[in-house]
């Protein structure tokens, strides 16, 4: 699929307090290890090093209508103005992610181009910054837009438009990327998927 534009973003869209706010609420529920696709979570201490060689860090996931009221306006505006035009009907339950020190996410996709088992298709990712550029080193959101074969080597670009707080990006979910290792400070983001049927 030819892309006129690879991602769409917003710097400090949302309000630093709704930022607070979300990592305030988010913070008193009980976070998880992070998993990846369908995956349940590993049983066994083999199964955990396995899952951490591809994914380290914590989640909670978060259902609440104020923080779709404020996220999906930049995702129907960037689907716009990208000129993806995609059909999307509902976006799913959000991820707040906790990077540590140390903590990471390998390259990985967060949808495909088949419908999944629930006969939908993940069409759009949005990463929000919560936390401020000055509260943490490293844990970059990296994009690679020249391949599809994770074993090749890598032409990457670093999505520095987001540093700031309330800053947020939006892209198709097909796209490769990751997030590198923070090598300091904590890093905390939401993240949320938009899907929909088939791509037409």
């Amino acid at each position: 699929m030819q892309l006129k534009n690879d991602y769409w973003y917003f710097k400090k869209a949302v309000p630093e307090r709704i930022c607070d706010d979300i990592v305030k609420y988010a913070k008193s529920i009980k976070d998880n290890m992070g998993i990846t696709g369908d995956e349940g979570d590993p049983e066994t201490l083999d199964q955990v090093k396995d899952l951490k060689k591809r994914r380290d860090s914590n989640v909670v996931w978060l259902n609440e209508p104020w923080i779709y009221r404020e996220i999906q306006p930049y995702v129907h505006r960037a689907n716009k103005n990208a000129d993806w035009n995609f059909q999307w009907e509902s976006s799913e339950h959000c991820q707040f992610t906790k990077y540590n020190k140390g903590q990471y996410y390998t390259w990985h996709r967060d949808g495909f181009i088949k419908p999944n088992k629930h006969d939908k298709i993940r069409k759009l990712s949005v990463t929000l910054s919560l936390s401020d550029e000055k509260d943490y080193e490293g844990g970059e959101l990296e994009f690679d837009f020249g391949h599809t074969d994770p074993s090749k080597e890598r032409t990457t670009h670093k999505c520095t438009e987001i540093l700031s707080k309330g800053s947020l990006v939006v892209f198709p979910s097909f796209i490769w990327h990751r997030v590198c290792p923070v090598k300091s400070g904590t890093r905390y983001s939401l993240v949320m998927w938009s899907s929909g049927g088939s791509f037409k």
